[in-house]
């Protein structure tokens, strides 16, 4: 979860290093630091804090080394503190590392150390990487000496690689020594590593944005790999530290995309583009028939056929996108699917075989949790696809099949558009499977299928098919519902900018609610998965603790909590529910509640406090439009609250580790 950038070639080092952690500060923000080589000597500053405090050192401007590596840090082990924070020194001062991750037997590696005769002077697991290498350097110094140049840094590897195989947990390093000042050495396992390529000079980092404003040509290391950078080339090596050779990937992110492009914050310029990032998600997928196409995914009719049920693993805010999708692959597939909170799901066996789908959604395509479930479910033998927003993430390179949202980079640590282009493009899958199962095509040359035929057939699914000229009921409705709902998706980017609208009358509503201490939050079927994340969003970023219920549990125990002046916001698009969720509403209203209503329903005249109308569209798609407004009201409570919008306390974009 921390951020890790390292920089060689020509240029300073310093400034390059520093955009870099600016970068990538939504990784984390209680400390900074970074180390350079000056004059075949290493240099480190650090400081607690944000990366501000870090490059506002006047010691900062005496950095002229060309090489250099630095980390922003999300305390694990050891409480925020100049001496926790990162680069750690071996105790010879020869090996410099930065460390994203946690190593789970450190306590065990440094007693090991201690008898050595090693001292340690931070609280944190990292401090022991830097001198088990210097341990391991010096056991290989005594069979040979080692010389200053490009073609002896095979001692320098072996002692990070024998460090690395003492390693349990998770780990992406980057290791610099004043033995060899014309490289650095990186090694990862479970935690994101990438390496820019760059005209005789090359960059790292946890996050492509760290250094998209440098380079676009990239090359991701795999577990348990290794790579010596120099600013003209790089060696890849394997865990045996045999060479490899890896595929340079041309990311094709604009650099403009991470910056704030005048919005006072990276949220709000997240929220506002999602238009334009949900439209990219839809043509990314859509072929010049107007057709979804998934073809790459390689899952004939027989496969989904044999399907017992489809499992979508994945953690916050992705999870909340999963539970929005669920009933469209029930309702069109008939396939059982369940959602999972991947750290629980690894941990109860659950029943896998080859029968089961597993689809695993990650922004970041690095979270740990989710990504132990993937490997859960491949080594069960189920088929695995991940939904990530980062190609060559761990997430696409071990999965079966991965499916890239087109959202861009995301900076806010709360997330946004991220969310609503997992919803789109999740959608779209289900309408490729069903139209795969319900033989859309050899439907639409049967001319005994009539339009009267269809409209005879109920909104909602019927208990029972009656067989018809070679097709059921459930062909002839999902072909009807599906054209609906692809439609709906198809005018997503322009209703998603109505709700934007919205902003003012929420920022009003804003203004009235932000020092309350308890937000309820109130949906019933697919508006309960909205409020989910309605909710979320609230705690995330305006510290206000809030909850959600289905709206029908109210009267089973949370009405309890409602008092006068307590403010309940209610979803309502869900057309055959609209009714009783109103009722649910006035019965917190009797109780003194004051309400915001989010809804495209008709909901007549109520003793509502605020209502916020967004357009009507397919209920299965609704939570798209109708978590705008909230994504919004929880930015400007936050603004209210004076808080940092982008990087609330004790949070962190990428989360990788358990």
């Amino acid at each position: 979860m921390c951020g890790i950038v390292g920089y060689i070639g020509n240029k300073q080092a310093c400034p390059i290093l520093i955009t870099g952690l600016k970068n990538l500060e939504y990784r984390g923000y209680d400390s900074a630091g970074i180390s350079t080589i000056e004059e075949n000597s290493l240099s480190i500053l650090k400081n607690q804090g944000r990366v501000k405090n870090l490059s506002d050192l006047n010691e900062i401007n005496s950095l002229s080394g060309t090489i250099g590596i630095a980390h922003t840090r999300w305390a694990t082990h050891g409480k925020p503190s100049q001496v926790n924070s990162h680069p750690h020194l071996d105790n010879s001062k020869t090996f410099s590392v930065v460390h994203n991750g946690i190593i789970e037997n450190y306590n065990e590696l440094k007693n090991f150390l201690i008898e050595k005769g090693y001292t340690f002077y931070s609280e944190t697991d990292t401090e022991v990487i830097p001198n088990l290498i210097h341990y391991y350097y010096k056991e290989n110094s005594k069979i040979s000496e080692v010389t200053n140049t490009k073609t002896n840094t095979s001692a320098f590897l072996t002692a990070i690689q024998k460090a690395c195989n003492e390693l349990i947990g998770s780990y992406a390093i980057e290791v610099v020594s004043k033995d060899f000042t014309d490289c650095i050495i990186v090694a990862k396992k479970s935690s994101p590593l990438v390496i820019g390529k760059g005209n005789l000079e090359n960059y790292i980092a946890s996050d492509i944005p760290a250094v998209l404003e440098f380079t676009k040509n990239f090359y991701f290391l795999e577990d348990n790999e290794f790579a010596v950078i120099f600013k003209d080339n790089i060696d890849f090596y394997d865990s045996n530290l045999s060479k490899i050779s890896k595929d340079l990937k041309e990311i094709d992110w604009d650099a403009t995309s991470a910056d704030k492009n005048g919005f006072e914050d990276y949220m709000l310029k997240e929220i506002y583009e999602q238009p334009d990032s949900i439209r990219k998600t839809i043509n990314s997928r859509l072929d010049e028939n107007e057709e979804y196409n998934f073809k790459d995914l390689e899952l004939p009719k027989e496969y989904l056929k044999s399907l017992n049920q489809i499992y979508i693993v994945a953690c916050g805010t992705a999870m909340h996108a999963g539970l929005a999708v669920k009933n469209t692959f029930e309702k069109l597939c008939h396939i059982v699917t369940q959602v999972e909170v991947a750290s629980e799901f690894r941990y109860r066996n659950p029943l896998i075989d080859s029968h089961t789908l597993c689809i695993f959604i990650s922004q970041s395509g690095e979270t740990a949790d989710t990504l132990a479930a993937l490997e859960l479910c491949k080594n069960a033998g189920a088929k695995t696809i991940a939904i990530t927003n980062v190609l060559g993430s761990s997430i696409t390179r071990s999965s079966d099949y991965s499916i890239l949202t087109h959202a861009g980079p995301e900076i806010a640590v709360a997330s946004t558009k991220a969310y609503t282009c997992q919803v789109t493009i999740l959608t779209m899958l289900a309408i490729y499977f069903a139209e795969i199962l319900t033989n859309r095509s050899a439907m639409e040359e049967n001319s005994n299928i009539t339009s009267d035929h269809i409209a005879k057939i109920d909104h909602d699914m019927p208990d029972h098919f009656v067989e018809k000229d070679g097709f059921d009921a459930i062909d002839i409705y999902n072909s009807n519902f599906i054209n609906n709902l692809k439609h709906s998706i198809l005018s997503l980017p322009n209703k998603v900018q109505d709700c934007l609208n919205s902003a003012k009358t929420i920022k009003e509503f804003s203004d009235r609610i932000f020092e309350e201490k308890d937000i309820f939050f109130l949906g019933r079927g697919i508006d309960y998965t909205t409020a989910l994340e309605g909710s979320l969003k609230l705690k995330e970023i305006s510290y206000i603790h809030s909850e959600s219920y289905p709206a029908g549990e109210l009267k089973h125990g949370p009405i309890a909590l409602i008092e006068n002046d307590t403010t309940v916001i209610s979803i309502l698009t869900d057309s055959n529910l609209v009714a009783k969720s109103i009722s649910n509403t006035q019965e917190v209203i009797t109780r003194g509640a004051k309400t915001l209503i989010i809804t495209n329903q008709n909901i007549g005249a109520n003793n509502f406090d605020t209502v916020i109308e967004i357009p009507e569209i397919n209920e299965f798609i609704s939570p798209v439009l109708a978590i705008v407004p909230l994504q919004l009201l929880a930015y400007y409570i936050s603004k209210n609250k004076n808080l940092d919008v982008d990087k609330p306390r004790n949070l962190a974009k990428s989360v990788t580790v358990e």
